[in-house]
């Protein structure tokens, strides 16, 4: 299975648009939305192709594929115009032996991670993309921004791949890359060990 991550979209059509483009390319099965979906905040400028409503025609539709939890510039009122929940402040599971665990980032910092008992830790907030393991064995894996990256990186996405199956029968394990929204190309990855 492959998820499509995407964070901080921040009201950009354009952006929203390119990295959905990815869905059927990299055959991804489902989406998470790491928050910050329609608002552009007070600190950032207006994001090229800002058009909330393009966002959410473009959204809405794959409510279905959709886990979704709150930004910090999210409100009320996106949840009114979205055909999915998008206002918890976070979402956790298991799957594959593995304890998910989706948050924006800012109220819960992956660095600061430990007591929340899982494996894979899933944020935007910072708009800088990250594949790594903390100190505490997290995985933390932050997708960056698909409309206003910071840090001199790149637009960008995320592709979640869970276990799959090779052609000659071996099993692959958990894998998160981040890829530059224009391209594809992938830019940075980390295998998931599974305890």
């Amino acid at each position: 299975m492959r998820t499509l991550v995407l964070s901080d979209i921040h009201g950009s059509a354009f952006a929203c648009k390119m990295a959905l483009s990815y869905l059927d390319k990299f055959k991804c099965d489902r989406i998470f939305l790491l928050g910050d979906l329609l608002y552009h905040g007070p600190r950032n400028p207006l994001p090229g192709g800002h058009d909330p409503q393009g966002v959410v025609e473009l959204l809405s539709p794959l409510k279905d594929k959709i886990t979704a939890v709150r930004g910090n510039c999210d409100a009320e009122v996106d949840q009114m115009v979205l055909g999915f929940p998008c206002l918890a402040d976070y979402a956790e599971f298991e799957e594959n032996g593995l304890r998910l665990f989706l948050s924006h980032g800012h109220l819960y910092d992956p660095y600061l991670f430990s007591h929340y008992k899982a494996d894979v830790y899933f944020s935007g907030h910072t708009h800088i993309f990250t594949a790594e393991k903390n100190a505490d064995g997290v995985y933390c894996l932050n997708p960056g921004s698909t409309s206003l990256p910071k840090g001199g990186n790149p637009p960008t996405f995320g592709i979640y791949e869970t276990f799959g199956n090779g052609e000659d029968g071996s099993t692959t394990p958990p894998r998160f890359s981040v890829h530059h929204l224009e391209t594809g190309k992938e830019l940075a990855a980390v295998e998931i060990v599974v305890k």
